[in-house]
């Protein structure tokens, strides 16, 4: 063997379990739901706000939210913007992109039809316990007029500002637009093309830029265990187990259908398509348990990417489109599950009758309406697009509101686990998947991901 000769890496000695980030986000979540209890147990204080515990949980969960949500639009542009430059380097690149958009559209079709499924035979609108009069129209709607004028940037860094007025005075707060975002990486990755070898300086700066946020985001990942314990614990305490008996039949609903398409529909088109479904979710598993404490798509995009190349076999190149494109429009728990059934159920409340033609508009929002909820935590604005096509009471999103939290989780871990089952799919069937990487034992996981070297 000459002395340039990389020689195969030797198979490393077993780590402690303890050590893994699985079983580490997992104790978190324990000790974060014995605290959540305890909290809930000490009652507010003395003057009638949360108590130390429960204030303690809430800030440690909003931090490390906040800490993913700082880097999403540096994320998401440098991302996508990457992500259409490499697709030079595919042969087929424009077929794959239609399969892609075409998986995507599959599942999100099988998706809300279990939801609509689910809504007529559990009736979840008619067995609760919730009163009408917590029926209360949401601060924030959406509708198809909202929906497309937000794909207009209003500004280069897709920001706007808002200003709330208090008795203690006015404050403003900056928010982005994911879907701004997107739409403004979007042109430039494909002006980048076009301009051809002038915009190699600047592809190669974006590639540079993206790999120090992936860094940012490792570390923040690398917290996810004393997050875990902040926001489940601070759910728990909120939330307890009242808000869930009210609504318990809505609830069991929600999750019977995220298990259905996680734990059925899922491993059936993986076995279709000759994958073995265990070996999916061994792979995968590490991104879908961040997706379900984080409750946010887009700040789990980096360890969905990395697992879905170096755990599933996916091609790097296409990894880097599919995976960021559907963290921002492939969500089938938030987009298909969840507004199916919960349309069902604020129908069924307010006694409003519902025909076939409603149900074929349910498809068709969230078939073609996903874009709208962008990625980040919560769904209202898919749920409340939903019922304003139907023409249903926007008063209805009130009484679902206390579960939301809770039921985000779930909804999150299906919505990352199909942006990585899609496009190994799709390589599977076009002849690109690494065969041996999918099938391989060894998986890597959050916290090693990142000394793994580039391919």
């Amino acid at each position: 063997m000459s002395p340039t000769t990389v020689s195969a890496r030797a198979p490393s000695a077993p780590k402690p379990f303890y050590t893994s980030f699985g079983f580490q986000v997992l104790a978190a979540m324990v000790v974060g739901l014995v605290l959540g209890l305890i909290a809930r147990n000490l009652g507010p204080d003395a003057a009638g706000n949360a108590n130390w515990l429960t204030q303690t949980l809430s800030t440690i969960g909003s931090s490390f939210v906040s800490l993913l949500r700082a880097l999403v639009p540096v994320l998401v542009f440098t991302a996508i913007v990457a992500s259409i430059a490499n697709l030079r380097e595919l042969n087929n690149a424009a077929k794959l992109v239609w399969q892609t958009l075409l998986w995507f559209a599959i599942t999100a079709l099988i998706a809300v039809g279990i939801g609509i499924a689910l809504g007529l035979i559990i009736q979840p609108g008619l067995n609760t316990a919730v009163a009408e009069t917590a029926a209360r129209a949401p601060s924030s709607t959406g509708s198809w007029l909202d929906f497309l004028k937000g794909l207009i940037p209003s500004n280069i860094l897709g920001l706007a500002a808002s200003t709330r007025v208090s008795d203690s005075g006015a404050t403003t707060s900056l928010n982005f637009n994911v879907l701004q975002i997107l739409v403004i990486s979007i042109a430039v990755g494909i002006a980048a093309l076009k301009v051809g070898p002038a915009a190699d300086t600047f592809l190669a700066f974006n590639r540079s830029f993206l790999k120090i946020v992936h860094k940012l985001l490792w570390w923040v990942i690398r917290l996810t265990p004393i997050g875990t314990i902040g926001l489940l614990g601070n759910a728990v305490s909120v939330y307890g187990w009242d808000a869930l008996a009210q609504l318990g039949w809505y609830s069991a609903a929600i999750y019977i259908g995220l298990f259905l398409v996680l734990f059925v529909v899922y491993p059936v088109l993986l076995q279709a398509n000759g994958l073995n479904p265990i070996r999916y979710f061994q792979g995968a598993w590490p991104a879908i348990q961040l997706a379900f404490v984080s409750r946010s798509s887009i700040g789990t995009l980096p360890l969905t990417e990395r697992i879905t190349e170096k755990n599933l076999g996916v091609p790097r190149e296409y990894a880097a489109f599919a995976v960021p494109l559907g963290a921002t429009t492939k969500m089938d728990g938030c987009a298909a599950i969840y507004p199916a059934i919960s349309a069902i159920f604020v129908a069924q409340f307010f006694g409003v009758p519902l025909g076939i033609e409603h149900y074929l508009l349910i498809v068709f929002v969230s078939v073609i309406g996903s874009a709208a909820t962008a990625g980040l935590t919560g769904a209202t604005v898919m749920l409340t697009l939903t019922l304003s096509t139907l023409g249903l009471p926007l008063e209805g999103v009130g009484l679902l509101l206390a579960v939301d939290p809770i039921l985000d989780m779930g909804r999150t871990a299906v919505n990352v686990a199909g942006q990585a089952l899609v496009p190994t799919i799709v390589s599977k069937r076009q002849g690109i998947l690494d065969q041996a990487t999918y099938d391989r034992g060894e998986t890597i996981e959050a916290l090693d991901a990142e000394a793994v070297p580039a391919t």
